[in-house]
């Protein structure tokens, strides 16, 4: 058999063709790459966060590679922001069959008792109660509409490990780890298939430290994760796309790590 018969013909990896996908936190990192993946499969892909200009840069990008895109703003820690953002998503493009809720911060990393409430809620209303609001309006829409695929985005930080001065964090994504897993089981009687994927340091501004250069931190890195690098947002997109996908339509309620070893 020759080697390009081995090759999936373009065709075959369309997978998302007619889908309309939303994904949160989309103007850079992880959630740029998801939506550049998906528009690469054929999906219409909406793009939500707070910086207009980032949004409207992913939107180009997913153009480029020949994907059709738009953006709307919305915080995720707003109830109102996501009810508009899952309405217009389904006013301008017919439906909402894929969801990928990965808008997230990082916060003041510090130990707990120097936290203060507001470093503590502003890490809890993204990470955990914004997610919780888009999956409450994305199951509203998808419990009414036949279905659909929903990922979330937690960490290897939270369920799966722990950090000095990382707890609001840590909490946050714990919690996401367990929503996936309830939102799973409550729902999949209605057709929605609820999954997370849990990355690692990923080459992100967001994996640098204070002061860090890239350098630095892939030094860092070659010390304590066993593949000796950082991932990449588009090896995180591969996996967003695989669990909403047809491929794994056996997959319900897993938290996929993609760490490059350090849990395992």
């Amino acid at each position: 058999m020759s080697a390009h018969a081995l090759s999936p013909s373009k065709e075959e990896t369309m997978r998302f063709t007619d889908k309309v996908v939303l994904v949160t936190g989309g103007s850079s990192g992880i959630g740029r790459a998801t939506a550049i993946a998906f528009g690469r499969e054929g999906a219409t892909v909406v793009v939500a966060g707070r910086r207009a200009a980032a949004l409207d840069a992913t939107v180009e990008e997913v153009s480029a590679a020949g994907g059709k895109a738009s953006a709307v703003v919305a915080d995720v820690s707003s109830g109102d922001d996501v009810r508009a953002a899952v309405a217009a998503t389904v006013e301008r493009h017919g439906g909402l069959h894929v969801a990928v809720n990965n808008a997230g911060l990082l916060g003041r990393i510090a130990p707990l008792a120097e936290l203060s409430e507001d470093d503590w809620s502003e890490v809890v209303s993204t990470n955990l109660t914004g997610l919780w609001l888009a999956l409450k309006h994305e199951v509203t829409h998808m419990r009414a509409h036949g279905g659909g695929a929903i990922v979330n985005v937690a960490s290897n930080i939270g369920a799966h490990s722990r950090r000095e001065g990382f707890g609001a964090y840590a909490a946050a994504k714990a919690g996401v780890s367990v929503l996936t897993r309830t939102a799973a089981l409550e729902y999949v009687g209605d057709n929605i298939r609820v999954n997370a994927v849990s990355p690692g340091p990923i080459d992100t501004p967001m994996s640098l430290g204070p002061g860090e250069t890239i350098a630095d931190r892939d030094a860092r890195l070659a010390g304590v994760v066993p593949l000796r690098r950082a991932g990449s947002p588009a090896e995180v997109a591969a996996a967003v796309l695989y669990l909403a996908s047809d491929d794994a339509g056996f997959t319900v309620g897993h938290d996929l790590v993609l760490d490059g070893g350090v849990t395992a």
